[in-house]
């Protein structure tokens, strides 16, 4: 499996065609307590950076943006009931959806995790 970063802050790991989704620790961290959270339904298409699902915290409402484009298979049900997920593990079980990949070219412009790390050391 693969990580992969954009600078909007989101993650995919890709495991063959399919790519699961979510918002970096740094992320999660900047937002605050995680209160909502609404994943995309299942068969919708994304484009590349399209508004995919959306993030409130105690302190502001954020879009979470497709890292690539695909079609969703399936949101994060543990989400509904359970938001904090994305505060106590943004990078593991709070992920938010899974899409099937109609690009994989499109992971060669985003970044790493090394490169990620090194992105976010100069915010």
């Amino acid at each position: 499996m693969s990580r992969y970063f954009t600078e909007d802050h989101e993650w995919i790991e890709v495991e063959g065609q399919t790519g699961t989704v979510g918002i970096s620790d740094y992320a999660q961290g900047q937002l605050g307590d995680i209160v909502f959270v609404e994943a995309p339904d299942s068969g919708r298409s994304l484009g590349k950076g399209d508004e995919a699902a959306v993030v409130e915290s105690v302190k502001a409402a954020s879009d979470v943006y497709a890292p690539v484009s695909g079609t969703v298979t399936e949101g994060n049900p543990a989400l509904a009931d359970e938001p904090s997920l994305v505060n106590s593990d943004p990078e593991g079980e709070g992920w938010f959806f899974k899409l099937t990949l109609s690009d994989p070219s499109e992971l060669e412009s985003l970044m790493d995790e090394t490169a990620y790390a090194a992105f976010v050391a100069k915010l």
